[in-house]
């Protein structure tokens, strides 16, 4: 055993022995609570949320100051209850403050502070921050939804997912964080990632011990999601992104476990782990404790379980459906030793596997929430669907996995693994009088894709379906460089990528645009006209920095524009980046 203390011991034995000296000078554990970022009582920033048009959910963690030696970290049910007060105004001066009040706060919500502000002005900014103890938050900004009666406004967002901490630097989200031409960020799912940092890691091996998880181990427990919460509400970049706009939010399957599904996933053993639903129920506790959102009406629509799918009025442009993909989901279809649990790349065209991916009995939304999202949206020019899986049919040639020629595969992860609900969803877009618009994340790439009546060369369009990058996870790239082995020159492993992707497209004539290399975001832009995605990502690699990603400093840029214009129904090239806004919130 290696007795030389850590730097991380150092600086915890220090925070406590300060801790223990000064009496009411509060410190943080610094391995437990990600420290230095998590400074005062306010340490963990500002965040808001869910925007309406008269409502928005403002957020924060109010840590109470250490008595003695017990620090109130996340996760740990330490800490007295604390009154918080709250402001919101027009101005963030605070001199025209509009609405104000006081909440309770304890260990019993891990000290999160949520607050559901109603009585707004519509497509209207506001600034918000909380006091506790003589100290005061930062100062958060943040604004209503253009749902202002027959009045038309702009509209434009981000689009992200998929931010492994251990995976990287989040430039994406320090980017988001410095546009001031944002209505809001729309968050599609893998906020965090449950991996430890053992044999499970992902990420480049240059931040192993730079940019760890907190907890050190897998996330199974209500202390571990906390904490894993905690780490990334305390990153500098993710904090800016927070402060500076509201977040629309969904899960995916990491911030529980890898490809749940309704009573398992691919990485849960209930031998050594207790029960899924136990874990899950934890999962979801700390999600919405840690994120500004607002749970639906639970008795307005039919549900099951806990009702997370919702929408979001743009008056008279249009709506935005977030979905919910996890909770009610019917295992996915394996196929030995392809893969044997939660799904993966599997070969297609046995009549027991064909079976299986057809059967109408398997489903990835429950049919309430498949009822809901069909009657969504009606009379407006735009449906907008936020989505964690990619819904446009994926055919995987078998070279492209070492696999033989004649073996076609799809992932039974994503909607392909569920075709009978596939089906059902690509035919009621078709027969919508409206522009129905997928965004989705996951798949840690950018595409830009027609939405196939069937996956053949003949199809024809019903929709189109944008896809973001990864702000972080381990893409086309980080797959092919794994696989050219090391010292491979970036620039071969960034050929073999894009050879990757063109063949991809290929296969697939639907897809139009397809980059597995950067990171970053997309930002979405709707007008009456068109709905346009501008891909930002970060640098291509290069043999002088063959991982930008492990770089602090690194950040975003505009790649590629895309749009679908209004009775397309199909994606089409955009001249350029998007432009100023047509108009700005009051």
């Amino acid at each position: 055993m290696n007795a030389t203390p850590s730097r991380r011991s150092i600086l915890k034995g220090a925070a406590l022995t300060a801790a223990a000296m000064a009496g009411s000078i509060r410190v943080f554990d610094f391995e437990a609570a990600a420290a230095p970022a998590s400074d005062g009582i306010f340490g963990y920033g500002v965040a808001s949320g869910d925007p309406l048009g008269d409502a928005v959910v403002i957020w924060t963690r109010a840590t109470p100051p250490c008595e003695g030696r017990q620090v109130a970290t996340p996760g740990s049910g330490l800490g007295r209850p604390m009154l918080v007060r709250w402001e919101v105004a027009r101005d963030e001066t605070f001199r025209r403050v509009v609405k104000r009040g006081t909440v309770l706060t304890s260990a019993a919500s891990d000290h999160t502070v949520k607050v559901d502000v109603t009585g707004l002005r519509p497509y209207t900014r506001y600034f918000y921050r909380f006091h506790a103890e003589g100290e005061t938050s930062p100062v958060g900004r943040t604004q209503t939804a253009p749902d202002d009666g027959d009045r038309l406004h702009a509209l434009r967002f981000a689009l992200v997912s998929c931010s492994n901490y251990t995976g990287g630097y989040f430039a994406a989200y320090r980017a988001l964080g410095q546009r001031t031409d944002l209505d809001f960020v729309l968050h599609v799912g893998d906020y965090f990632y449950e991996y430890g940092n053992g044999a499970d890691r992902s990420g480049p091996p240059e931040l192993i011990g730079v940019r760890d998880g907190i907890p050190e181990t897998e996330t199974i427990d209500l202390t571990g999601y906390r904490l894993r919460h905690a780490l990334h509400k305390a990153d500098p970049d993710l904090a800016l992104g927070h402060r500076q706009h509201p977040w629309i939010t969904i899960f995916d399957d990491h911030e529980v476990a890898d490809n749940a599904w309704e009573d398992g996933a691919s990485n849960h053993s209930p031998d050594t782990e207790g029960a899924f639903l136990s874990r899950r129920r934890a999962a979801y506790q700390a999600y919405l404790e840690w994120m500004p959102f607002r749970l639906p009406e639970q008795r307005r629509v039919p549900h099951q379980g806990t009702r997370f799918f919702r929408d979001f009025s743009f008056g008279p442009l249009g709506n935005l459906s977030v979905l919910e993909t996890r909770q009610n989901r019917t295992a996915q279809v394996n196929v030995p030793p392809f893969s044997t649990s939660g799904g993966g790349f599997i070969p297609i065209g046995a009549p027991e596997v064909e079976a299986q991916l057809n059967d109408p009995a398997r489903q990835l939304l429950e049919p309430e929430q498949m009822t809901w999202l069909k009657n969504s949206s009606r009379g407006k020019p735009w449906h907008l669907i936020g989505n964690q899986v990619v819904l446009s049919p994926l055919m995987i040639p078998g070279p492209l996995l070492d696999l033989p020629p004649e073996l076609t595969l799809i992932n039974s992860d994503q909607w392909d693994g569920y075709r009978a609900q596939q089906a059902d969803l690509v035919s009621h877009i078709a027969a919508q009088q409206n522009n129905v618009v997928v965004l989705t994340g996951d798949i840690h790439s950018s595409w830009a894709t027609d939405i196939p009546s069937k996956a053949a060369p003949d199809y024809t369009s019903v929709g189109v379906e944008f896809v973001c990058p990864s702000v972080t996870s381990d893409g086309f790239y980080e797959l092919a460089r794994a696989r050219a082995g090391a010292g491979t020159p970036a620039e071969v492993v960034v050929a073999a990528t894009r050879a990757i992707t063109g063949t991809l497209t290929t296969r697939n004539p639907w897809i139009k645009y397809l980059d597995g290399i950067g990171h970053g975001y997309a930002l979405i832009d709707v007008t009456p006209d068109r709905v346009q995605a501008d891909f930002h990502h970060t640098p291509i690699p290069t043999s002088a920095q063959p991982d930008p990603r492990i770089v602090p400093s690194v950040t975003t840029s505009y790649s590629a524009s895309w749009q679908t214009l209004a009775g397309s129904r199909k994606v089409s090239p955009a001249a350029g980046p998007v432009g100023p806004r047509s108009d700005e919130p009051a």
